[in-house]
């Protein structure tokens, strides 16, 4: 057993809370320069162009991406032969938001009641997904969620005989009646199978791989690249003004489901896709 105190997961979560929403990753750096010299439309290469610029000034000035800083989604991956002492875990990632938030100037998101609106001003809770791993070590990922793309996801239990078709119809409609609402070009994450709650999971952790990253099963590879084909042939563009860079990468993550379901959820991710990881 190793045993971690809760002090150094608190200083890991204010430093990945600054960072991930000050500096853009190389992934999605390289693949919005890629897309500049792809895009077909004038209008569409000069926004993808400020988009660069933007996070530029963000990563030399060290301030926010975008002035929405998300809500913190927090993935853990906790070792089974490690144990946090001093102080209780979800406690020690919430203080790690709520000072990353106050010291990065970034801005506070988070209501206390769905439905009465009080802001927490310092912009936790963060929700947080755990999961246990064989090892003695941490690993911490966090994914700053703006609102105007995370209200742009959808979910559909889909039935058995809808099959492949029926899931790729999903998805692309739900990217097209979304518009440029989630600030595209955009990632797509994608989850297949598992239950009601798995699904919509396993889309959100999917925005965490290396943008355009091919699924290691041949046959979700395959259906990745046809369907970011399908969606950016729907000539949303840059920031919905029209172009074929409507989505820079579609990943599909799955879980094996009942024989009664076909659970489909779809995560859209803005062009400001941050998230950022340490290992403890």
């Amino acid at each position: 057993m190793r045993n971690i105190e809760s002090s150094r997961i608190t200083a890991a979560l204010k430093e990945l809370c600054v960072n991930a929403n000050y500096f853009l990753g190389d992934d999605v750096v390289n693949s919005l320069k890629l897309a500049v010299e792809s895009e077909e439309s004038p209008l569409g290469r000069e926004i993808l162009g400020q988009i660069l610029e933007n996070s530029e000034i963000a990563k030399n000035e060290k301030m926010p991406l975008c002035q929405d800083t998300g809500l913190t989604a927090v993935f853990v991956e906790m070792g089974e032969d490690a144990h946090v002492e001093g102080g209780n875990i979800e406690q020690a990632i919430q203080e790690g938001i709520r000072q990353g938030y106050a010291e990065g100037y970034l801005r506070k998101s988070i209501v206390e009641d769905p439905l009465r609106r009080k802001n927490t001003g310092d912009n936790t809770p963060g929700v947080i997904s755990t999961m246990i791993v064989p090892g003695d070590k941490i690993k911490i990922t966090i994914l700053p969620k703006g609102g105007g793309s995370e209200n742009m996801s959808a979910i559909k239990m889909l039935k058995p005989s809808d099959g492949e078709d029926g899931v790729k119809n999903f998805i692309v409609e739900t990217i097209r009646i979304a518009g440029g609402n989630p600030c595209p070009p955009i990632i797509v994450g994608v989850g297949i199978g598992g239950s009601f709650d798995k699904c919509a999971y396993l889309a959100k952790k999917a925005l965490l791989r290396k943008v355009g990253s091919a699924h290691a099963d041949p046959y979700y590879a395959d259906m990745e690249k046809e369907l970011i084909e399908k969606i950016n042939n729907i000539g949303i563009g840059p920031q919905g003004l029209g172009g074929r860079t409507t989505a820079l990468a579609v990943h599909i993550e799955t879980h094996p489901c009942h024989i009664a379901s076909l659970p489909v959820a779809v995560n859209t991710q803005c062009h400001s896709a941050r998230h950022k990881e340490i290992v403890i």
